[in-house]
């Protein structure tokens, strides 16, 4: 079997030592969200960073792909609040691509919560929210009112929580004890409880938490502080990046190399240099050494502290200890699809389509992750990019794409994890084959006109989250995003060691906005007085 053709869209610039241009202010391991965030808002100061990424196009989970004719994107399905340009998300965005990133709405039905035969949509605007939920739950009136309160309090309360992040640790503590004195009881409690404080109709609750997939975490796990976030992001509606997710890096690269930075590809850092105690650059696969006065890590903090961080540094014990208290977030397998004629004459709809097999969350997920083969998929999400994108049909006339998430461990791959990709062999691809039809059949079953109309797929698994992003064991959304998680003061963007900062969704929280926001604070925290009056002008507007 031949091996697939890697894709042909490249952002960013091919990693050469004889293309250093040093001297560096800053180097940033890693282009995802949070590694582009960071470097564009020190860009903006008058720093020149470098940006090392070793897969061969920049973006992280932004990154988009084609193959066989169609492109899709493999991590940004919709993002909330690019509607209005005073929401932090779109300030920011405006901010670090000179305006130059557009985006499209999806339809006010933006996404559509299947439990067993019955769906609820989740409409755009509180109003319309509510009004949307209140038929659907007619008894339910005062508990819908409720929670749009609670989620109206835990962004009253996130300031803090923000602040915390970017203050010395001598500020820090205290300003910790204030905001849990003055913050809601259910700030950091696990969503499900939460929830069943208001309403004891399970059906209700899983409609409220049918975007779990967003953070990875089911209801009883998760804290209420990610869910929430989450759902008041969308509250007003989902967005699509015009042109595809790959605009998002080619919109901010220019922003970086104006101040003489650059965003190299196939840049592969083996360790974070450590001198007197402190960081002072980088060394590459290659052996070259590129340094600069600070480090920031967007490689999430298994990589940072277990891989990157020398055997002697300073607090690697520490840090080593602190991994115990955090676990990695779930795996997925993604099925992408392409289709043969347009998203307008196939009727692909501008929603998300969550697929439950029941409201029972928790017992669904630990049923199917006990006999996989055996049972329901507990969590389906089907995406429709080229319904989402209005430049597409001008990019790809004639053709349509899909993209199916569903819940994939790693273990189910590990066998395969020492072969290279695209050479994993047959029993690989048989095993993948097989649940891409289960997929297909959860697609066909909500769009039956769509059998017989697909004209190309194929399955990615947690094997190759590890090989184009380094998540060692698939993991799509950083840390868990447990109530556990939200209580490590340690996870901000300043480490102990000197010179070297964090970045990305393991700083705040996870998705696109959470990532760009943990690199908006890394760029605070490493710049002073700049920083403050960085973050005024992002925070305050």
């Amino acid at each position: 079997m031949s091996s697939p053709k890697p894709s042909t869209i490249r952002v960013g610039r091919r990693y050469r030592a004889n293309r250093l241009d040093g001297p560096y202010d800053a180097i940033v391991i890693g282009s995802g969200i949070g590694g582009l965030t960071t470097a564009a808002c020190l860009s903006k100061l008058g720093r020149k960073v470098v940006v090392l990424e070793q897969h061969y196009t920049a973006g992280g989970f932004t990154h988009s792909y084609d193959r066989n004719g169609y492109e899709w994107d493999v991590g940004v399905h919709y993002i909330g609040d690019m509607g209005a340009d005073h929401t932090l998300g779109k300030r920011l965005f405006d901010h670090i691509t000179d305006g130059q990133l557009k985006w499209a709405p999806l339809d006010d039905h933006y996404d559509r919560i299947f439990i067993g035969d019955r769906h609820v949509d989740l409409v755009a605007g509180p109003e319309a929210f509510k009004a949307e939920l209140k038929a659907a739950f007619p008894s339910e009136e005062a508990a819908i009112d409720t929670y749009l309160v609670y989620l109206r309090q835990v962004a009253k309360a996130m300031p803090g929580l923000v602040l915390g992040k970017v203050l010395p640790d001598l500020a820090a503590g205290p300003l910790r004890k204030l905001v849990g004195r003055v913050a809601p009881d259910y700030l950091n409690r696990p969503t499900r409880e939460v929830l069943e404080g208001l309403t004891d109709n399970q059906e209700l609750i899983a409609v409220l938490t049918g975007q779990w997939g967003d953070n990875g975490l089911p209801p009883a796990e998760s804290s209420f502080i990610i869910h929430a976030l989450i759902a008041r992001h969308y509250l007003y509606g989902g967005y699509y990046p015009v042109g595809g997710a790959s605009e998002i890096a080619k919109t901010i690269i220019p922003v970086i190399q104006r101040a003489g930075g650059e965003v190299l590809t196939y840049a592969d850092v083996k360790q974070i240099l450590v001198e007197k105690g402190r960081a002072v650059g980088v060394l590459m696969a290659d052996g070259e050494e590129v340094r600069a006065p600070v480090v920031f890590s967007n490689a999430g903090v298994f990589n940072t502290f277990d891989r990157l961080l020398p055997e002697d540094a300073p607090h690697r014990d520490y840090y080593r200890q602190k991994l115990e208290t955090v676990q990695r977030s779930m795996a997925s397998n993604c099925l992408y699809i392409g289709l043969e004629d347009t998203a307008e004459n196939l009727q692909l709809p501008r929603t998300n389509y969550w697929i439950y097999p029941g409201p029972d969350y928790e017992k669904q997920v630990s049923d199917f992750m006990a006999a996989p083969d055996d049972t329901d998929i507990p969590l389906t999400y089907i995406s429709f990019p080229s319904a989402k994108d209005p430049s597409f049909a001008s990019r790809y006339p004639g053709r349509a794409t899909i993209e199916i998430v569903a819940p994939g461990p790693y273990e189910w791959y590990a066998d395969w994890a020492d072969r290279t990709w695209g050479k994993r062999g047959e029993e690989y691809e048989a095993k993948k084959e097989a649940y891409a039809q289960r997929l297909l059949a959860k697609l066909y079953d909500k769009f039956p006109h769509l059998e017989g109309k697909v004209d190309y797929y194929e399955l990615s698994t947690p094997l190759s989250t590890d090989y184009f992003c380094r998540y060692s064991k698939g993991e799509i959304y950083g840390l868990d995003h447990t109530p556990e998680r939200f209580e490590q003061d340690w996870l901000k963007p300043k480490t102990r060691i000197p010179g070297l900062y964090l970045t990305g969704q393991d700083v705040m929280t996870c998705g696109v906005a959470g990532g760009m926001i943990g690199g908006l604070l890394a760029a605070i925290s490493a710049s002073g007085l700049r920083g403050l009056a960085l973050a005024r002008r992002m925070f305050m507007g």
